[in-house]
């Protein structure tokens, strides 16, 4: 199926808010701290289920790509499912137990992760700035580790956990809300299983009053920015991506300071600003790419033409 590119304006526009959105996430999931991350997660689970049902529905999208889902691609799904299941719910504990600063780093240090997942699985080749850039965040992960390796699981759970199903989904070929809707809906039976024995047994949140309606949100905010970068990502150019990814955890860190009050130490800091140049050196290797890639291309038009 093929889909329309969005206008580069349209698609800057959406692929920041996306990133905003996803940067505010801290300040969401300490609403629903009364329940635990186990729950928060099956319910986000069940309602972006919904939500991608009724996007889908209002958007009059096409069903054709049910008739596409082979064995081989309903297997990546569920895997995907699993994976993503660990990233949010990985997500939500970090935030939910004061260790934003972590979460941050996994999402800076993600795209460097997708990097080496593109050299191993793809055979993707790497420039020098690439090479330079994941030798420099492993050294700041190293530093790091250091000082604070009892809570470096968060960061290298959402980092792996997330490159895992970028990797995984770049052997899918299905849009990103459908793809949302088949994965939440393989978890779909097993989550409200969890939920309606929580609730039978007394221990669910669902009858709170202030509680019920931030479980739907929770899925609605999880379906919105996915849509948003979908848009965005027919739009922009890998390295203006590449670019705008950082604004999130840039947000993370920033809100986990700032707003909660972390106490980063020397060491965690100093790790972080050589994580933070790696990804700055991958940054500017992916725009010159970019431009390389462009300044050719127009070479052979004008050639063409002569």
């Amino acid at each position: 199926m093929t889909q329309t590119p969005t206008r580069p304006n349209v698609a800057l526009l959406t692929g920041v808010a996306c990133y905003l959105m996803w940067g505010v996430f801290p300040l969401f999931w300490p609403l629903l701290d009364e329940a635990g991350a186990v729950e928060v997660l099956a319910h986000r689970m069940i309602w972006s289920f919904v939500s991608a049902l009724v996007i889908l529905v209002l958007l009059r999208h096409p069903w054709g790509w049910l008739r596409e889902l082979t064995v081989r691609k309903w297997l990546l799904l569920a895997a995907a499912a699993v994976v993503i299941s660990f990233n949010w719910g990985g997500f939500i504990y970090a935030v939910n137990s004061g260790h934003v600063v972590e979460s941050s780093l996994g999402y800076f240090i993600n795209p460097l992760v997708s990097m080496l997942f593109g050299r191993v699985f793809f055979g993707e080749r790497f420039d020098v700035r690439s090479r330079v850039g994941i030798l420099l965040a492993f050294v700041g992960v190293m530093v790091i580790a250091f000082d604070s390796w009892r809570t470096l699981w968060i960061s290298l759970l959402l980092a792996f956990s997330f490159g895992t199903y970028g990797a995984l989904k770049k052997t899918i070929t299905l849009p990103a809300l459908p793809g949302l809707l088949v994965e939440s809906g393989i978890m779909l039976v097993p989550c409200l299983a969890y939920v309606v024995w929580l609730e039978a047994n007394g221990q669910g949140h669902w009858s709170h009053p202030n509680l019920w309606w931030l479980f739907i949100m929770g899925g609605l905010i999880t379906m919105i920015p996915l849509w948003l970068f979908a848009f965005s990502a027919r739009g922009l150019p890998l390295s203006a991506i590449g670019l705008l990814q950082y604004i999130a955890p840039t947000m993370q860190f920033l809100f986990g300071v700032l707003l909660f009050r972390q106490q980063v130490s020397a060491a965690y800091l100093g790790g972080l600003v050589i994580v933070w140049t790696g990804c700055l050196v991958y940054i500017t290797g992916l725009v010159k790419g970019a431009r390389e890639r462009q300044e050719a291309a127009r070479s052979e038009g004008l050639t063409s033409v002569r």
